[in-house]
């Protein structure tokens, strides 16, 4: 094996056009997937205080913000809804003319070459905010899964392409796809949130989709921050029980477990910039603390490097666009 002075890594970095021709990850617009919150109304835009440059959209500005989402190149949207009432089981949830369902009509009938996934919990829902039925302070598990099944299969009577449950309740991908095949959905994919961490950094979007806990948190669910390993046998149920794609969320503190879960089954693997992510790297650059845009793009390529097929980002508008420019 050659050493200096022969060997000269820098070779490969001293012209920029040769930078790009040895560059191993490469980002593009068939990556992001942009989340989007819709809430009951008309003319709605509220700008979540803790998520600049996100909003609460009422339907007709949902449909507006798809049209520009699609007219930039990015192929897919993720729906998360506040519905008008709340109860204790979440009803509003599995309501075949719920605030979900109706966005994804509307969506499906005026944008056309959009894909919409349509997020599968009950935290936005119940009037508890947690992510299903409970007894006393308990999260019942099966009886939960029995109503994410109903829930996502108005979603897919609404349209919705891909059906994402993001709850971690155990058997629910299982029940969901034999839900969606008995309704002759057969063709619907899922893309399960496999590995999702109880995390800090889910602050802002409890803010955005009014989802807060009222008591307790989700530990009982989501998975322990320390655990690696578990993390491969929760994919490994979800695709034995019939996801089609599998989700690492939080990003960028989990790029080990991305890495590891692409290495391991090689299923398309998703991965959630998170809410917290993106604040910080907005609140620092609105800071003059970070160069916002040069820290977006490394993040996003980070997580892409890791070995991501698709990121889930709020930053996907202002990534495609950087896009546009740098070409």
């Amino acid at each position: 094996m050659s050493v200096f002075p022969t060997k000269r890594l820098r070779r490969l970095r001293y012209n920029p056009i040769i930078r790009d021709m040895v560059r191993e990850t490469e980002l593009s617009k068939n990556d992001f997937i942009y989340p989007l919150f819709v809430v009951p109304g008309e003319k709605i835009k509220n700008e979540v205080k803790s998520m600049p440059g996100v909003y609460q959209l009422s339907i007709d500005n949902l449909v507006k913000e798809c049209k520009e989402v699609s007219a930039l190149g990015i192929p897919a949207v993720i729906l998360f809804g506040i519905p008008e009432h709340k109860d204790e089981k979440g009803s509003e949830a599995y309501e075949p003319n719920g605030i979900i369902q109706r966005a994804v009509r509307a969506i499906k009938s005026e944008v056309k070459d959009l894909v919409v996934i349509t997020d599968v919990c009950m935290c936005e829902y119940t009037s508890h905010g947690h992510c299903g039925v409970l007894e006393g302070e308990e999260i019942l598990n099966d009886e939960t899964i029995e109503l994410l099944a109903k829930e996502a299969v108005t979603h897919a009577e609404a349209g919705a392409d891909i059906i994402a449950p993001s709850d971690m309740m155990d058997g629910r991908v299982a029940a969901i796809r034999k839900a969606l095949d008995e309704k002759g959905f057969t063709k619907i994919p899922i893309l399960s949130y496999a590995a999702k961490y109880a995390s800090g950094y889910y602050g802002p979007f409890r803010d955005a989709a009014e989802s807060t806990p009222a008591f307790g948190d989700r530990r009982s669910h989501q998975m322990d921050i320390g655990n690696a390993n578990e993390a491969l046998r929760e994919v490994e149920t979800d695709i034995e029980e019939g996801a089609d794609m599998v989700m690492v969320k939080p990003a960028g503190p989990y790029l080990d477990i991305i890495y590891r879960v692409k290495q391991k089954f090689g299923l398309p693997t998703a991965a959630y910039q998170v809410s917290g992510e993106y604040a910080m790297i907005k609140a620092a650059g609105r800071n003059n603390w970070i160069d916002e845009e040069r820290v977006m793009i490394e993040s996003l390529i980070a997580i892409k490097r890791a070995g991501a097929d698709m990121i889930l980002t709020y930053f996907a508008k202002e990534a495609a666009t950087w896009l546009d420019k740098s070409k």
